[in-house]
This record gives C-alpha cells, sequence and structure tokens, in this order.
C-alpha cells in the first residue's frame, strides 16, 4: 500500500501510496499515531506519537504540524521529536488498515446544471448535456482530498473514461458555488476565485466553508456527496462563502492602534494556523518569521503575538494610548511624529502620538510590534490575514482601529531591559553591498527525478531575477528554464513553506506564508527556514542564487 517515502525540506516526507482509495486509510494511520496532542489533522494543532512496538529511532514520541492527503501521497509536514530519516524508514512498515467504503457521512448537495461548460463537457463524453446531468445525479462521489482554496473538495468516483482537461485558459473568475470537471475529479468552488475546470453547475442553498462551524468545510475528506437536482430552487440560490471580517469591526476604541496611513498592504500577522491544511486552509503567519519574532522580543510579547506586516511603503499608527512599540524587517526609516527614531529598538509613545514606517531602503517587509499584541479575533486558532482565501481580518484601510491586548506595565528598569536586548541581538540579515544576488540554500525536492539532470545544475549555477508580480503567496522568478524530464501531469500533492514549484514554464516559483495546501507542478526543491524567511524579503528586479 505505501511506496516510496521521500523527504521535502527540513522536517517533511512525502508519503507515495500505491492507489489513490489508499490515501485516507494512510492518512487516519498517521493521524492516529499523533496521539495525547491537540490532534494534528483534526483541525485544531499537533499531536504526538509514540511506537512502543518498534525497535527504531522513530520509537519516540513525535509531532507534525500538518498532514496533508493528496492525490496519490500523504504529506507529513513540520515533523518534531523524531530523527525525519529513521521515521521515513518506519513508515513502509505501518500497519495500514483499509477504510469500509460507504463509512463517511452521506452530503447531499442540490446542483441547478447551467454551466458555461455543459455542452463542451457533453461533447468530450459524446453525449448529449441531459445525459451529463444523468450521469453525474447517479454517481456517489467521494472526498478524496481538500485543496485549492479552503473546503475545496477534490471528488473521486467517476470513471476514468468521463476524464476531461481542464480548460486551455482558466477564467479569471470563477463564483462561489461552481460545480466543475478537471481530470477525473469534479470540484465545487467554495468562494469566487480564479478557476481552469470545465464549470457544469452550480451549488444551491448550502454554504461549503463557515469558519465558524466545526468541521468548517462542509465536505472534507472522507465525506460522501451525492449530487441532487436542485429544481425550483436553481433560479434564486447559490452557494457563497463568508468575507473576511474588516479589522475595524472587531476593535475596541477605549484601548487600540488607529491606522492613519495603511500603505500599499498592511495586515495583521502572528505564527499563523496549523492542523488544517487538510482542509484546504494555508499556513499564513508573518511571511518572514524571525523578524515577527524579534519584534514581539523588542516589546516584551509572547513570540506568537500578532503584530502588522507592512509591504514596502510601511504605514502610519496612531496609539490611543501609552504603549511600546518596535519596527523589525526591511530597512526603512522610522519617525514618531517628525522626528526620526531607531529601528529594532523598543520605543514609547504617549498617547495620541503617530509611528511612521517609510518605504524601505532594503527587503520588502516590516514589522510594528505594540506590547500586548494586536487582539482582533483569531479564526481557526489564528488572527493572520490570509491574501490567498480571505480568512481572518481584511488588510489595514486608513481609519481602521485595532484592539491591543493587556500586558504587565513597565517600569523604568523593565524597559531598559528591552533596550539591552536590542543592544545584544544579532543584527538583521543584510546582503553585502556588493552582493550580486541573494543566496538561498536548497534541500531535497521531492521531485527532482521528475527534471533533466541539467536542470538540477542550473538550479544550483543559474542567476534569476524577482518578478513584479510576487505576492505573499509566492515569489516568482525569471531566469534560464529548469528542463524537465517527465512530462505527465503531476498529481495534486501537499506543498509546503518554502517549496520552489516550477510549473511549464520552467520558471521557479517559491511559496510563501500563503501559499496553497496541495499543488499539481512538480517541486525539485525546498528552501530552508532561513532562506524562506530572507525568500519574503525579496522585491522585483532582485537577484536570487541557489546553492
Amino acid at each position: 500500500m505505501i511506496g516510496r517515502v521521500l523527504p521535502v525540506g527540513e522536517d517533511g516526507l512525502l508519503v507515495e501510496v500505491e492507489t489513490a482509495d489508499a490515501v485516507a486509510a494512510v492518512a487516519q494511520t498517521a493521524r492516529s499515531r499523533l496521539v495525547a496532542g491537540t490532534g494534528t489533522g483534526t483541525g485544531t494543532g499537533t499531536g504526538t506519537c509514540t511506537d512502543a512496538d518498534t525497535d527504531t529511532d522513530a520509537s519516540a514520541a513525535w509531532s507534525a504540524r500538518e498532514i496533508v492527503p493528496g492525490a496519490t501521497t500523504v504529506l507529513i509536514d513540520g515533523i518534531e521529536g523524531v530523527d525525519r530519516d529513521a521515521l521515513a524508514v518506519e513508515i513502509p512498515r505501518w500497519e495500514v488498515a483499509s477504510l469500509a467504503g460507504g463509512d463517511g457521512p452521506l452530503v447531499e448537495v442540490p446542483i441547478a446544471f447551467d454551466g458555461p461548460d455543459l455542452d463542451a463537457v457533453a461533447s468530450l463524453w459524446g453525449v448529449e448535456a441531459e445525459v451529463v446531468i444523468e450521469r453525474l445525479l447517479a454517481t456517489e462521489l467521494l472526498v478524496a482530498f481538500s485543496g485549492f482554496a479552503p473546503g475545496f473538495p477534490y471528488l473521486t468516483g467517476l470513471p476514468d473514461a468521463w476524464a476531461v482537461p481542464r480548460r486551455a485558459s482558466p477564467r479569471t473568475r470563477v463564483p462561489a458555488g461552481a460545480l466543475g470537471l478537471a481530470g477525473a475529479y469534479a470540484g465545487i468552488y467554495p468562494r469566487e476565485s480564479p478557476g481552469g475546470w470545465q464549470l457544469v453547475g452550480r451549488a444551491v442553498d448550502v454554504t461549503l466553508w463557515d469558519s465558524l462551524r466545526e468541521p468548517p468545510a462542509l465536505l472534507a475528506p472522507g465525506v460522501r456527496v451525492r449530487l441532487v437536482d436542485a429544481g425550483a430552487r436553481a433560479a434564486t440560490s447559490s452557494s457563497t462563502a463568508p468575507a473576511a471580517v474588516p479589522a475595524a469591526a472587531q476593535s475596541e476604541p477605549s484601548h487600540a492602534l488607529e491606522v492613519v496611513r495603511a500603505g500599499a498592504l498592511t495586515t495583521i500577522q502572528d505564527s499563523g494556523r496549523r492542523g488544517h491544511a487538510h482542509l484546504g486552509v494555508p499556513r499564513s503567519g508573518a511571511a518572514d518569521g524571525p523578524a515577527r519574532e524579534r519584534a514581539n522580543a523588542l516589546v516584551g510579547n509572547e513570540a506568537d503575538a500578532a503584530v502588522l506586516e507592512t509591504t514596502l511603503d510601511g504605514c502610519a499608527i496612531r496609539v490611543r494610548a501609552p504603549a511600546v512599540v518596535a519596527v523589525t524587517g526591511a530597512t526603512a526609516p522610522v519617525w514618531v511624529g517628525d522626528v526620526p527614531a531607531p529601528h529594532g529598538s523598543p520605543l514609547r509613545l504617549a498617547a495620541g502620538q503617530v509611528i511612521e514606517i517609510g518605504t524601505a531602503d532594503a527587503g520588502l517587509r516590516s514589522y510594528l510590534a505594540v506590547r500586548g499584541g494586536v487582539a482582533v479575533e483569531p479564526v481557526l486558532g489564528s488572527r493572520s490575514t490570509d491574501v490567498l482565501s480571505g480568512l481572518g481580518p481584511a488588510p489595514l484601510r486608513d481609519g481602521d482601529a485595532l484592539p491591543v491586548g493587556t500586558a504587565a506595565s513597565l517600569d523604568h528598569e523593565g524597559f531598559a531591559r528591552l533596550r539591552a536586548l536590542a543592544a545584544a541581538q544579532v543584527p538583521e540579515r543584510e546582503e553585502p553591498a556588493s552582493a550580486s544576488a541573494v543566496c538561498l540554500r536548497v534541500l531535497p525536492g521531492p521531485r527532482g527525478d521528475w527534471f533533466a539532470p541539467a536542470a538540477l545544475e542550473t538550479l544550483r549555477s543559474a542567476t534569476y531575477e524577482v518578478s513584479g508580480d510576487s505576492n505573499r503567496v509566492g515569489v516568482r522568478l525569471a531566469g534560464p528554464a529548469l528542463e524537465r524530464a517527465a512530462t505527465a501531469e503531476l498529481a495534486s500533492e501537499g506543498m509546503v513553506l518554502g517549496a520552489i514549484q516550477v510549473p511549464p514554464s520552467g520558471q521557479p516559483v517559491i511559496f510563501l506564508a500563503d501559499h496553497p495546501t496541495t499543488g499539481g507542478y512538480p517541486v525539485i526543491g525546498v528552501l530552508d527556514a532561513d532562506s524562506a524567511a530572507r525568500a519574503a524579503q525579496l522585491r522585483p528586479g532582485d537577484r536570487v542564487r541557489f546553492v
């Protein structure tokens, strides 16, 4: 049942499974071994595992950040408490019990079959549109895995003979609730997004994703799905997904920060969401995690406290009560009012004062921490804004007000200790002024064997330039194309932070904090943690080399 077990970056393993039907069983076996914790894969966080009956180094208790089923793989990411290589040896010896078919809950989804590609699918199948509808209504489907967006189900059960290609030109807007076909899968879009699937209908009177519901995904892995004719309801109803809540709507005006200037993109970020990737929820969190942690340390916060992440041109924030703040990350001018202030050092502000971060001189993202942390309501365990899925608070706008958490008062001695911490900290990473390119360290793939030998050499010898269409999802690079040895389409599989994914163009993309949880392009390598944070500070035009 279990095939190869491939290393993924510093702390991940990709388990290849012989059949798609066995993916759920292997994922369930992995989750069952994560006990005595809060339960990775249940939607709440990590867990630990004790393999008491083994005689390898993998017998120690271990934990994982995520367990992510794919089409024919299971990703175990963020492994701790055990030697990763020893665990890779142990996994093929796991006793994996097959899951009985039909055990999962059954959800009926009303569908209005009025999709713009219904006739095209009928033509591909060589039948009339009515026959397509009849076949879909008669077929029980199964959610094999989630990905692309929170709550997006990859539905299996369609015969291989019904497989259809994706559209040659993806749509820039697919409405929430759209039912699409691609390959041998069906899927229902939980929210409006771009997409290339063949659209044959739309879900009616169902909410596919609700972050306040448990579980938040109506169609989670293992759920059986039966499509039913929406009938008379079709004309007036459609499926929608909740939008991000404006940060200002969550504020406590008596004790808050006021956004004077939001800048190009300022978001709230903590350490991100964990334990939900199997539902298609990205990790999010600060793109440059170490910079966020430094900012929190400088004001005496817990490392996980939420901060503001700015992009390129900074922001301006007024404090409504006395506050201690600090700015880290990209090298940028800092002012309190019109007085220059130090970067990377705690600052005391009186009520009404404004701290402003200017346009970055080097790097891209700055971090503003306030003692007590930004205290908006968490969504799925995190206060982070996710620009890919829309989860969490919306990006900040001028005039927003943000609540601040409570913190112990800071006397002169306590503030002096924070100042001493700033003086003792290692300066934030900087490339020498003479450096021609930022160097990023690459670890194994897992799909290096999908590329020609020359591609690996090119990756480590060529210089790439950062494209202007990069964002918190990923850094797009331009340079020598990486030639593939395998031309087949990769079945969707779990993705990790720092993955270097290579689409058909051969131009690599580095995944950042808001990356999708699964992807269908091969990953030639994965950045180590420090390099992934360094990549988050790359700006358009910067040059990159991989080592």
